[in-house]
C-alpha cells in the first residue's frame, strides 16, 4: 500500500523549493534519513516529487549508523517496499562519544555535528551535490529562540546554504509545521524511529533542558497568539538589518 501524502504537504514542499531554489534539474540528493517522523516523511514527499516535478533529480536515502548495534531491518524493509534507495552508513560515534562526551559541553551539539559530517562523507563518496535535511518550521523558531535567549545571538535555520565543503545543504520541510509531519508518519503508520535510536540516551548524563523549555514556550505562546508560527515565518524574509545595533553600520 502507497504513502498518501496530503495536499497541503506537497503544496508547501512546491512553493518552498519554488521559492529557494532546492532541488534543481540534474541535482543528486542525498537525504538524511534517521527513521525519525520528519525524516520518513521527507523521503516520502520527495519521491512523490520526482514523480511530479517537470525536471529530472536522484536522491539516496542515508542512515548513519553510529556503530552501536542499530536495528534498522524494518527500516530497511519500509524504502525497500516503496522503492526508495537506501544506503546504511556505518560510522565510530559511538565509541568517539565514549571518549569525548564528558568534556563536552552540549552532548546534543557534540551528536550533531558529528552526524553532519558523516553525511558530508556519505554524500561525497555516494557523488551527491546536496544533502537533505528535515528541519521544520518548529527547529527554526525553536532554534532561533534558543540562540535569542542562551547566545544572545539572532539566528535560525537556513532553507539552504553552501557547506565549507562545497556541498549544498537544503532543508525541503521548513515551512511546514512539525505537527503536520506527525500526522503523516502517522496516519501511514510508518516504522518511525524514536529517541531509543539516539546513542545520548545510553550516557549517564542529564537531558538538556534548553529546547525543551523553549518548545514549551512557544507552544504557551501560540495559544495566546495562534498565528505566531506564521508571523515568524513572515519574519525570517523580513529583516531590517539596518535596525539592530551593528557598530558597522553607523561608519558613515
Amino acid at each position: 500500500m502507497g504513502v498518501k501524502l496530503s495536499k497541503k504537504i506537497m503544496s508547501q514542499l512546491g512553493k518552498t523549493n519554488a521559492e529557494f531554489g532546492l532541488i534543481e534539474e540534474g541535482d543528486k540528493i542525498l537525504v538524511g534519513l534517521s527513521g525519525g517522523k520528519d525524516s520518513l516523511t521527507m523521503v516520502h514527499a520527495l519521491k512523490e516529487q520526482q514523480r511530479r516535478a517537470p525536471f529530472k533529480f536522484e536522491f539516496l536515502a542515508v542512515t548513519v549508523s553510529y556503530g552501536m548495534g542499530e536495528n534498522f531491518e524494518k527500516l530497511i524493509a519500509h524504502c525497500a517496499e516503496h522503492g526508495i534507495p537506501h544506503e546504511i552508513y556505518d560510522t565510530n560515534i559511538y565509541s568517539i562519544a565514549g571518549e569525548k562526551i564528558r568534556e563536552n559541553s552540549s552532548f546534543c551539539s557534540f551528536f550533531s555535528r558529528m552526524r553532519r559530517g558523516s553525511l558530508y562523507s556519505a554524500a561525497l563518496k555516494f557523488g551527491c551535490n546536496k544533502i537533505a535535511l528535515g528541519h521544520h518550521m518548529d527547529d527554526a523558531a525553536e532554534s532561533f529562540f534558543m540562540n535569542f535567549i542562551y547566545n544572545g545571538q539572532l539566528r535560525s535555520l537556513a532553507p539552504k546554504y553552501r557547506a565549507s565543503n562545497g556541498l549544498i545543504v537544503i532543508r525541503p520541510l521548513i515551512q511546514m509545521r512539525e505537527r503536520q509531519l506527525a500526522a503523516c508518519a502517522l496516519d501511514n503508520e510508518m516504522p518511525t524511529i524514536g529517541d531509543e535510536a539516539c546513542p545520548a540516551m545510553r550516557f549517564d548524563i542529564k537531558m538538556p533542558y534548553a529546547r525543551a523549555n523553549t518548545k514549551s514556550m512557544l507552544h504557551t505562546m501560540e495559544k495566546e497568539f495562534p498565528s505566531l508560527f506564521t508571523s515568524l515565518n513572515a519574519a525570517f524574509k523580513n529583516i531590517s538589518e539596518e535596525s539592530f545595533f551593528e557598530k558597522e553600520k553607523f561608519k558613515l
